[in-house]
């Protein structure tokens, strides 16, 4: 079969498109026909590199995927072969005491497909049976893989992390990434004013197209200061992070009494000061999320099948195309998510 391949960390070029042996699944594992790859900053990192972290190279990369369910192995039940089926991007033990709670994104097994183990940017990939949801009538494959990974994670960021309430004030960073464009939607969803921040005026004017209330070009203005004014000084009650070092002075200048500010990544870099005086004076929170659970991509696939939330396509490419997919994202020309076809 053809994949891509990340046999060495570096630029685009070392992104690999070469012949690999068919997998077989083994018991417990579905053997799935891949139909669509959904990009993600994630992929970024793993062709990238991450100072401390090793990636058990060679690995296919691509975490968000869907396809046909080709065969099924040995006790294997509630699927079989032509299935229509998207994968959980996340997976863990199933046994500890965090899996058995339904929080496994907390599980001290837990790894990601294209991360810790091949992921979906091939013909043929083998997953775990207890990964696989079926695809709802009417939703395609590509945008079955333009949703699980960024959603699942803003759901839990929010909700989960945050505590989100109906007439909550939600600044959300960088409405043009997947994840902020899921956020956005997520927020509004739920009954709160959205702030959406986005670097060009299209950008921008495709945030209120999915709800934002206010948008604010974080190129040309000073984030913070529009915030205040927009909420009349108060601040808002929830920044949503995963920009990093560039705007997380900026996310804790802007939170309200009380407020929250929930990261999941920092694009521009991992390290901040962080103003105790403000945390302890203002009772601020500042909180870490990774992922979510797989109950909380079950609810999320369930609105999506009723078109409550949608996922945002910015364009499809061949898989063949993947360093042309990467140099977009790197360069943030998409808004939502870059999507390959096998």
């Amino acid at each position: 079969m053809k994949a891509v391949v990340v046999r060495e960390h570096g630029g685009p070029e070392v992104l690999r498109f070469e012949e690999r042996p068919e997998p077989t699944p083994r018991a417990g594992e579905v053997l799935l026909r891949v139909k669509a790859v959904g990009l993600n900053h994630l992929d970024l990192w793993v062709r990238k590199g991450v100072p401390g972290h090793t990636f058990p190279l060679p690995i296919v990369p691509g975490c968000d995927f869907c396809g046909l369910v080709e065969q099924v192995g040995a006790d294997v039940v509630g699927v079989k072969a032509g299935d229509r089926v998207l994968v959980a991007p996340g997976f863990s033990c199933g046994r500890c005491r965090a899996c058995s709670e339904g929080q496994d994104n907390l599980c001290a097994h837990y790894g990601i497909f294209g991360e810790t183990k091949d992921g979906g940017c091939a013909e043929l990939a083998v997953v775990s049976a207890a990964n696989v949801i079926a695809l709802p009538a009417g939703l395609d494959f590509a945008q079955a893989a333009a949703f699980p990974l960024a959603f699942m994670t803003a759901w839990h960021m929010l909700l989960a992390r945050c505590g989100l309430r109906a007439g909550d004030d939600v600044l959300v960073h960088a409405a043009g990434s997947g994840v902020g464009s899921a956020a956005v939607q997520i927020a509004k969803l739920f009954g709160a004013r959205v702030i959406a921040t986005a670097g060009n005026a299209r950008k921008l004017e495709l945030a209120r197209q999915l709800g934002a209330d206010h948008v604010i070009d974080y190129e040309k203005q000073d984030f913070a200061a529009e915030v205040r004014t927009l909420t009349a000084k108060r601040g808002v009650d929830i920044v949503f992070e995963h920009v990093g070092e560039k705007t997380f002075p900026g996310s804790l200048r802007s939170l309200a009494r009380g407020g929250r500010l929930v990261t999941c990544g920092a694009t521009t870099g991992g390290k901040a000061e962080l103003n105790l005086h403000a945390l302890f004076f203002k009772n601020l929170s500042v909180l870490g999320s990774t992922m979510g659970s797989r109950g909380e991509l079950h609810q999320i696939v369930g609105l999506v099948s009723r078109g409550l939330l949608k996922p945002v396509i910015d364009r499809t490419l061949p898989l063949s195309e993947v360093r042309e997919a990467h140099e977009a994202l790197e360069h943030r020309e998409q808004f939502g998510k870059i999507v390959l076809v096998p």
